[in-house]
């Protein structure tokens, strides 16, 4: 049975999304502070973690860093901010899907069996990437440009690893994003996209004002150019 780890401090919304958890057959374990959290997550294993960002004592977005310090776990943030800033910070941290309040239970049971498949995907998929120069360690979330290490956020990785596990395929903006974030929240566009995209050629191309690895296909999104 997979478990999944909720910290919220809304009783009301507690009571029914653990009926709707517990209904999809799944066991699920609450918390209501950070303090409670820090010992919970300490004492277990869990498949999935749904985090709040205001609680009584701190900030899902500071409980999300500790996981993401020992953990691959995938993450949903779970709040009633709906700033692109927020959002935009709470996935480079290691967010893996953001949901807002009011929201639909349906969609959001949605979008934690996708969490989940793609989490069971990565489990079983190959443990290193290598292309053009950039290597990827998968189990460990580590990525080398020639043998270099190279320190990305977590939606850059994510976003690294979509195109090199997709060489020499022209990948659309829709294509990316629906990939990466399950979603079509209007937080999450093309603006956004080319954001990380420019962030993440300059850390992985030679000269980022001409990228041979990331290359833009004019009128139809991008490519990773797989080069000597």
């Amino acid at each position: 049975m997979k478990r999944l780890f909720l910290l919220e401090d809304d009783l009301s919304l507690i009571n029914g999304l653990s009926f709707a958890i517990k209904k999809q057959g799944y066991e699920i374990v609450i918390a209501r502070t950070t303090l409670e959290a820090d010992t919970l997550w300490a004492d277990g294993k869990y498949n999935l973690v749904i985090l709040d960002v205001s609680l009584p004592d701190g900030s899902g977005f500071d409980f999300c860093k500790k996981i993401r310090q020992t953990s691959k776990v995938p993450i949903m943030f779970l709040t009633a901010a709906a700033e692109e800033t927020d959002i935009i910070m709470g996935l480079d941290i290691g967010g893996d899907d953001y949901i807002t309040k009011p929201f639909k239970l349906a969609v959001f049971l949605s979008r934690i069996n996708a969490l989940l498949r793609r989490s069971e995907n990565f489990n079983t998929a190959v443990t290193e990437l290598d292309s053009s120069g950039i290597s990827i360690r998968l189990l460990k979330g580590e990525v080398y440009k020639r043998g270099e290490p190279v320190e990305l956020t977590a939606s850059e990785y994510k976003l690294l690893c979509l195109f090199m596990e997709n060489p020499d395929q022209i990948l659309s903006s829709e294509q990316i994003l629906g990939r990466l974030w399950d979603c079509n929240e209007s937080y999450i566009d093309n603006n956004s996209l080319t954001v990380y995209i420019r962030r993440l050629r300059t850390k992985i191309e030679d000269n980022p004002g001409e990228p041979k690895r990331i290359v833009t296909v004019r009128g139809m999104g991008y490519k990773w150019n797989t080069v000597d």
